[in-house]
């Protein structure tokens, strides 16, 4: 992990993992609201039977937030986890009715607490971009040196 990874991921994975610890034994009404906004974005999420909805937000904030939190989970692993995420709070953003002016993109009042997750949505994207790059140097590297060794090898076979 780079050390300018420290700060991004310390802070978003706090937040996240606070979050997620925060809705633990959320009520019915609770986790009834979030998915009612959850569902304008995947429709599907309204299926649910809201405790599991709640329970299953919960955890999935927990263990993102953790991930985030862990050195050894490759930036690659925990950006795509994040947009991933933070892309799915932006689509509730966006598809719920009130939380955008007539543009559809500047934030109401009331959006303002979604609209704020471009910044994680853009944390996550850094994450793995240098996770993409750090893995094309190192496979880059694995190469060069793969081929150090085989001419080294071609050399001492030849007869001087």
């Amino acid at each position: 992990m780079r050390i300018s990874h420290v700060p991004l991921r310390l802070a978003t994975g706090a937040y996240i993992l606070n979050s997620g610890l925060d809705k633990r034994g959320m009520d019915r009404d609770s986790a009834a609201g979030i998915q009612g906004m959850a569902a304008n974005a995947i429709p599907r999420l309204g299926t649910m039977a809201p405790e599991q909805f709640g329970k299953a937000v919960s955890v999935g904030e927990m263990a993102l937030g953790a991930a985030l939190l862990t050195p050894f989970v490759s930036p690659l692993v925990a950006g795509a986890a994040l947009a991933a995420f933070s892309g799915g709070l932006l689509q509730t953003y966006r598809k719920t009715p009130g939380m955008t002016r007539d543009d559809g993109v500047r934030p109401t009042q009331d959006g303002l607490s979604l609209a704020k997750d471009v910044w994680m949505f853009a944390t996550g994207l850094a994450l793995v971009l240098d996770g993409l790059i750090d893995d094309a140097k190192g496979a880059a590297k694995s190469t060069k040196k793969a081929t150090r060794k085989k001419a080294k090898a071609i050399k001492k076979a030849l007869p001087v």
